[in-house]
């Protein structure tokens, strides 16, 4: 079997997924750690019988559902390469419209606090594109705490610090500039749970409550006594949530309550700042 004959395998056997080209590529590169023109430059190489067997389970796992980034271990986020593993959930590319939108406000020496923070993913790209700013990963899982700190140690950062937490209870009043948070925001009983990458990821990251909105309710509570007069709350949130996310920052007393549209053209993201 040669680099060719291999992704066709993987195409044919992953024929039911939305991504099958993309998933063989990047399962193929993983297992020759090389990267995609590789497999074009050297497509009639032939694989070894070791890397054969290899690639077999790797599709296996695949066609099993396991998601891709659990299967290598990693994934990309804004600018970094992340580590991920089944205690995290795997960074979403809508997710850095978050990290956008933090950056637009964040400024050296201000103290951001990412909610959740799981791989790390938001905490260090802040951290990397605001080097002056103070960052903490605050997340109540100590198993997602050591992957976002093994990712720090990979892409050399170290202007975060790392806090086990429950969302804002032992933050101090009025001592953060910036609040960022991709918290559980699914429905307890919506069926997407069940179905798909959602089945592998940890469901504490997942869902909150009869609504989803649980957590979000706490974070909005909780951001109104922890940020600085004129600080920012920023959350992720379903497509179909703003309406009630904004009602629910509208009567905490935020001002400027605004929802921005992710890459798909949804409702993704909320922020609203604390009045002076």
């Amino acid at each position: 079997m040669n680099i060719t004959e291999a992704l066709r395998y993987g195409y044919i056997e992953l024929n039911d997924g939305d991504n099958t080209e993309i998933d063989s590529r990047v399962l193929l590169c993983y297992l020759l750690d090389c990267s995609t023109s590789y497999l074009h430059a050297w497509s009639d190489k032939s694989l070894t019988a070791d890397q054969q067997f290899q690639w077999l389970e790797l599709i296996k796992k695949r066609q099993q559902g396991q998601p891709v980034a659990y299967i290598t271990g990693r994934c990309g986020f804004w600018t970094l390469d992340l580590k991920v593993t089944a205690d995290t959930l795997i960074p979403r590319p809508d997710t850095e419209l978050l990290v956008a939108l933090a950056m637009e406000k964040l400024k050296p020496a201000m103290c951001v606090v990412d909610l959740g923070t799981g791989s790390g993913a938001i905490a260090l790209s802040l951290a990397a594109e605001q080097p002056l700013a103070k960052i903490i990963a605050m997340d109540f899982s100590m198993a997602a705490l050591k992957v976002a700190k093994e990712n720090a140690f990979i892409n050399h950062l170290n202007n975060v610090s790392f806090w086990r937490g429950s969302w804002l209870a032992a933050i101090a009043e009025k001592s953060l500039d910036i609040v960022v948070s991709n918290p559980p925001y699914i429905e307890a009983n919506d069926l997407h749970l069940s179905q798909g990458d959602l089945r592998f990821e940890p469901l504490s990251a997942l869902a909150s409550g009869i609504d989803g909105l649980d957590d979000i309710r706490l974070i909005v509570m909780q951001a109104q006594r922890c940020l600085k007069s004129d600080g920012w709350l920023m959350v992720e949130h379903g497509y179909n949530q703003a309406q009630l996310v904004k009602q629910l920052f509208g009567e905490a007393g935020f001002c400027e309550v605004s929802s921005k549209q992710d890459f798909g053209g949804n409702d993704r993201v909320t922020m609203g700042r604390v009045a002076v």
